[in-house]
């Protein structure tokens, strides 16, 4: 192995199908989308040039509510950091204890995140239902019949009835993250803390979470780039509506390219999700570094 490593040849001739893979499925588009962005074109015509005119348009002029799919899609990033991230840490140090039956509660919480996002989108549209759905179901059934609604057609509830589903999705995910974390720590360690007096929770504070820094940075740079770049599960239940009040910029850069045939602005829409995924992923590397 280390006569094959020391081998620049043979190392570039392992990383090459990589290399084109990664050029050909990320690195051209980016680059095409950046030429895309600066013209104006239905996808069939002639290309004309214009500059920065669509980031003009974009930031400036805002008529179709780009900055209120940004916000929402920041609504989304906060969900998944102070909402999703703590129930899979809670979950996570919880197992991670050896509770009976741990193995089979892994496997039920990771399950969300092996089923289609289709089928889960399905499943939440049955959920909110206002006629037979279960949500509204249980709230009457408890007497609570003022709390029921249109869920997906209301505009003041439909983004946080969206949020519901894509945090319970990937609560699993980042559970298992963590749960190896913990897992990964000596055994050793806990022990010290044991016979040095430390409960569950003053363990968990001072030593098992402060271990888990490097997992933690990676699982809230997924949870807000995800949030950022969120399309699926939105698209399938609402397609963005009703009256844009569940719009992502990722449902927008769509709808404006394919539904609209602005190829030149919905292209530089997809830059800016690249360069705020980008800036996002920055500022939490360099705040987790701060604190370190």
């Amino acid at each position: 192995m280390n006569r094959v490593l020391s081998n620049k040849k043979a190392v570039f001739i392992f990383l090459l199908p990589a290399l084109v893979l990664f050029l050909t499925i990320i690195i051209v588009p980016i680059f095409m989308s950046v030429t895309y962005s600066l013209t104006e074109w239905d996808g069939i015509g002639k290309k004309v040039f214009t500059g920065f005119d669509n980031y003009k348009e974009l930031f400036l002029t805002n008529s179709d509510g780009f900055w209120r799919a940004v916000k929402n899609s920041l609504i989304f990033a906060a969900g998944s950091v102070f909402v999703q991230l703590p129930i899979s840490l809670i979950l996570a140090l919880i197992l991670a204890r050896g509770v009976k039956g741990e193995r089979f509660y892994v496997s039920v919480y990771f399950i969300p995140v092996l089923i289609s996002t289709v089928v889960i989108g399905q499943l939440w549209m049955k959920i909110y239902n206002p006629q037979y759905g279960l949500l509204n179901t249980v709230l009457r059934s408890m007497g609570l019949e003022q709390l029921t609604g249109n869920w997906l057609g209301d505009t003041k509830k439909v983004i946080f009835a969206v949020i519901v589903p894509v945090l319970w999705q990937y609560i699993g995910y980042h559970m298992l993250l963590m749960y190896a974390s913990v897992r990964s720590i000596s055994e050793e360690i806990f022990e010290a803390a044991r016979i040095d007096g430390a409960n569950g929770i003053q363990t968990a504070l001072h030593i098992t979470i402060p271990l888990m820094k490097p997992i933690l940075k990676v699982c809230v740079t997924f949870a807000v780039v995800g949030s950022l770049k969120n399309f699926d599960l939105v698209y399938v239940m609402t397609g963005g509506g009703p009256a844009g009040a569940s719009q992502l910029p990722s449902t927008l850069m769509v709808e404006t390219i394919f539904s609209r045939n602005m190829y030149g602005y919905g292209s530089s829409m997809a830059i800016f999700i690249i360069l705020e995924c980008f800036l996002f992923a920055w500022l939490i590397r360099k705040a987790f570094r701060d604190n370190e």
